[in-house]
């Protein structure tokens, strides 16, 4: 079955950037934010899209799904 990967944690890094920044600038929980990186919980269209808005890049760039 298909999983979802993210690489919110590279980018954040990136940037120097806290969970906690990243979760207020697209309107969840910092907890949202760990769960999204850790591979537990899956963004909504408009999460995965409002954080490619922050980072400036495609959802693409950021999530996309492996087999396992």
């Amino acid at each position: 079955m298909p999983r979802l990967k993210t690489k919110i944690h590279e980018y954040r890094k990136e940037r120097n950037m806290q969970q906690a920044e990243l979760a207020e600038l697209v309107g969840v929980r910092r907890e949202t934010i760990g769960n999204l990186e850790n591979g537990k919980y899956n963004p909504s269209l408009k999460l995965a899209m409002d954080i490619a808005k922050v980072f400036e890049c495609r959802v693409e760039d950021i999530f996309t799904f492996t087999e396992d």
